[in-house]
């Protein structure tokens, strides 16, 4: 473990990296037009990445960062689907080829706060307008209270192939503090009816870094969750952001673990989950050795989007629904994150977008850069800079931070080629942070880095 002052100095408020340049530095300069021009220009044979965004929840759990809303009634729901369905039928119609869908990924929010007949409905849609085959994923984010059977037959039925549980920590005391009561039991009867309609590829997400936690409640969730038999985990630190997210002023700070504690769950529950045969991937996923992800993180084809590490490689990534974010080989866009905003651009026949950012050549280089660093945890400069077509001298100027970082540990440097020490790997962002010129620009925008 780093000098508890190194560690300080290094736990600094910095982007997740799941673009580059990141949300901050989106603009309104990329608009709608702007995007259908970008989804025109897509070649026909090219397969894509669909992203649905459902921003409906029953309750607010208050850790959440996420782009959601409370819902008391089912009609706001059954609006925004009918107008997500319009979306679906406008994105491809801009498209003007049929394309493969390799990925789907339905995030939230909760996905299934839709009614059965809606997840069929929406699946429908989609099916309409791309192509899935037996190689096409399709994933659906579950908040497991409260599931009936009828929802789970109908996620068999729409063609889900992996569904990612949110479950957080099994300790009542800490689910009391950020209102999500989710007893283990509950969440064991999805996973079993999941895979009893063939849902057999299980995503678990836990958190550390919560109130009331310690080491000893991260590994007893992590135990409990180890009898689900996962195929892969995600431990994310809480990112505590009330000035951006206000429910989170209802978790009481001094219950907060500090920097040093939350250094130790995330060591500890690493350690862990590798002695009971999970691969580490990155910066905080995990999973079994024979599992796609792991299987990528191998061969160096593990990819990072705005879903975190990714087995997809599809060049384009299409966000469907309030808020989402698409991913172009042009540069990035933005729907508008207001559900009554994106309604009436729909009913006014445009695409809902709200806002981008055009990739530059040097953009492009070091958004290489950051997502080899966070999936591959080394690289080296020369290479990746040929690769496009520039020499290091290109990223010269990160020359004596990485020379700083090399003097606390956090990474070897051998020459050019970076290596990020087992120390470093929690403060992976910070190494990546090195190379993003937009950094300075974006303050007060992002979480701290352990």
């Amino acid at each position: 473990m780093l000098e508890l002052e190194t560690l300080a100095r290094y736990d600094q408020p910095v982007p997740r990296y799941t673009s580059y340049p990141t949300t901050p530095h989106f603009t309104e300069t990329v608009d709608a037009e702007t995007h259908a021009q970008w989804l025109a220009e897509i070649p026909g044979d090219e397969s894509l990445s669909l992203y649905v965004h459902i921003p409906f929840c029953d309750t607010m759990c208050w850790f959440c960062g996420c782009h959601t809303r409370i819902v008391n009634r089912y009609e706001p729901v059954t609006a925004y689907l009918n107008h997500m369905t319009a979306e679906v039928e406008r994105v491809a119609n801009t498209l003007g080829k049929r394309h493969r869908a390799s990925h789907v990924h339905w995030g939230g929010g909760t996905p299934t706060s839709l009614a059965p007949t809606d997840i069929l409905r929406l699946s429908d849609a989609m099916r309409t307008h791309f192509d899935f085959d037996g190689e096409s994923e399709f994933a659906v984010e579950i908040d497991p209270r409260g599931i009936g059977d009828d929802t789970i037959y109908a996620l068999g039925k729409a063609g889900v192939t992996r569904a990612s549980l949110g479950i957080q920590d099994f300790s009542t005391k800490v689910q009391q503090a950020v209102n999500r009561i989710q007893p283990f039991n509950e969440t064991k009867r999805v996973i079993d009816g999941l895979r009893g309609v063939g849902i057999t590829e299980i995503n678990v997400d836990l958190m550390y870094g919560l109130p009331h936690q310690g080491v000893e409640e991260v590994l007893a969730t992590i135990e409990r969750v180890l009898e689900l038999e996962p195929a892969r985990l995600a431990l994310f630190g809480y990112a505590h952001v009330p000035w951006m997210k206000t429910h989170q002023k209802m978790i009481n700070e001094a219950a907060l673990p500090g920097t040093e504690e939350r250094w130790k769950q995330a060591e500890a529950a690493m350690t862990f989950l590798e002695d009971h045969g999970f691969i580490t991937i990155g910066l905080d996923h995990f999973a079994l050795e024979n599992d796609p992800m792991s299987v990528a993180l191998k061969t160096g084809a593990l990819h990072r989007n705005f879903q975190g590490y990714t087995t997809d490689h599809a060049e384009t990534l299409i966000g469907l629904g309030a808020s989402s974010i698409s991913s172009l080989p042009q540069g990035y866009t933005q729907n508008l994150p207001q559900i009554n905003l994106y309604r009436r651009a729909i009913d006014d026949g445009h695409l809902p977008t709200a806002r981008g950012v055009e990739l530059s050549d040097n953009d492009r280089l070091r958004r290489a850069v950051i997502e080899r660093l966070m999936c591959d945890l080394e690289i080296d400069l020369v290479q990746i800079c040929a690769e496009h077509g520039e020499t290091a001298d290109t990223l010269a100027e990160a020359r004596p931070k990485l020379e700083e970082l090399a003097a606390d540990g956090l990474i070897e440097l051998d020459g050019d080629h970076i290596t990020v020490t087992p120390d470093g790997r929690l403060l992976v962002r910070c190494v990546c942070a090195v190379f993003d010129v937009y950094l300075e620009m974006a303050e007060g925008k992002h979480s701290k880095a352990v």
